[in-house]
């Protein structure tokens, strides 16, 4: 290791005893802010993951729940296309002439207005 100037000045200002001690106390330091910079890297591994754990949890709440209401709105049109079908099949069998002239004439507009 080479010697900066900083270190020779302190070489001629104090005793080989005490640079010693200040190189050990030097030394302590930087392990001290090697092993605070791991603790610091830990705990923002730690928030990462627990914000992930959140953030993961929120959307299979999302989806769960969107899930449930898209069941629900399927289930509602179900109800409803069977209501429709249940009507329509009242009317036809109340008035079975005036349905098949409604088909028909139906059926004359859409073939008019196909031509088109």
């Amino acid at each position: 290791m080479s010697v900066t100037n900083a270190e020779a000045g302190i070489r001629h200002i104090t005793d080989s005893a005490t640079y010693e001690r200040l190189q050990k106390d030097v030394t302590a330091v930087k392990n001290d802010i090697a092993a605070l910079a791991d603790q610091v890297t830990d705990v923002l591994r730690k928030q990462a993951k627990r914000g992930y754990k959140q953030a993961r949890a929120q959307v299979d709440s999302t989806v769960d729940d969107m899930t449930e209401r898209g069941g629900a709105m399927m289930d509602a049109a179900q109800d409803a296309a069977h209501s429709i079908e249940e009507t329509l099949e009242d009317a036809i069998a109340e008035r079975p002439l005036a349905s098949v002239g409604l088909a028909l004439g139906l059926g004359f507009l859409i073939g008019v207005t196909w031509r088109r």
